[in-house]
């Protein structure tokens, strides 16, 4: 047999003695779980939160072997998209000073809010979101969906983060630019509620940045994985994996 393969007796009886070393056999079953842990969590974890994944599940590694390993695997996240503003600053409405200047550090909840919008793409449509976030308990306290993005629809977010909290005077409420957000009727709701207004400058995202890091985790972890056929089909997924949605 080794005369028809062209190899050499002696090459042939270290190729059947040769056995992978611990180390490999380790790598080897470390990749298996690596690619189950990524598939888990829908291809968007880097090497540090992908780490910690798989610690929750018993297993422990060493990062920079993971990283070595997800390398070897060519396993790669799903890219956030850039930025895009969603609402338009460019109105004659009055605009509240930046009461924040990102210094999110409130002590206790209902003591700061954060509040924007965002979109889905459906065939049908653009569904477009309202949110408040509790800076303190990163849980979202008023929400609202539709097909319009109005101040009607911030307006149904604010209310419900009103009715389910109840919030003592002098929470501050911060929020971008957009017409929705100056709106007089809607500056109403926050003066007779006793809300401090906050609002971001002109076209700064990171002014908001609490609120913009929990839209890009839904949309980069939960909803860039469909393709929703209308407004509904969004609806039912943004209510499953958009806590409290």
């Amino acid at each position: 047999m080794c005369q028809v393969f062209g190899v050499s007796r002696s090459g042939y009886y270290n190729w059947v003695q040769h056995e992978p070393s611990d180390r490999k056999q380790s790598d080897e079953r470390l990749k298996l779980e690596i690619k189950v842990a990524h598939i888990r969590t829908r291809e968007t974890y880097g090497t540090r939160r992908l780490q910690t994944e798989l610690a929750e599940n018993g297993i422990i590694v060493g990062r920079d072997r993971l990283a070595r390993l997800r390398k070897e695997l060519r396993l790669r996240c799903k890219q956030k998209r850039k930025f895009r503003a969603t609402t338009n600053p460019n109105h004659n409405l009055p605009v509240a000073p930046n009461l924040l200047n990102q210094t999110f550090a409130p002590t206790a909840p209902n003591q700061v809010w954060v509040a924007d919008l965002t979109y889905v793409a459906t065939q049908e449509g653009w569904l477009y979101l309202a949110g408040i976030k509790d800076v303190y308990t990163c849980e979202i306290v008023g929400y609202a969906m539709g097909e319009r993005m109005t101040k009607e629809l911030t307006g149904k977010a604010l209310f419900m983060a009103l009715r389910s909290q109840r919030p003592p005077a002098g929470l501050i409420h911060h929020s971008d630019r957009g017409s929705q957000y100056c709106a007089y009727d809607y500056r109403v709701i926050q003066e007779q509620s006793g809300l401090k207004t906050s609002m971001s400058r002109k076209g700064n995202c990171y002014d908001n940045a609490p609120m913009e890091s929990f839209w890009g985790t839904l949309k980069n972890e939960s909803l860039s994985h469909y393709r929703f056929n209308n407004r509904d089909e969004a609806i039912s997924v943004v209510s499953v994996n958009g806590a409290p949605y």
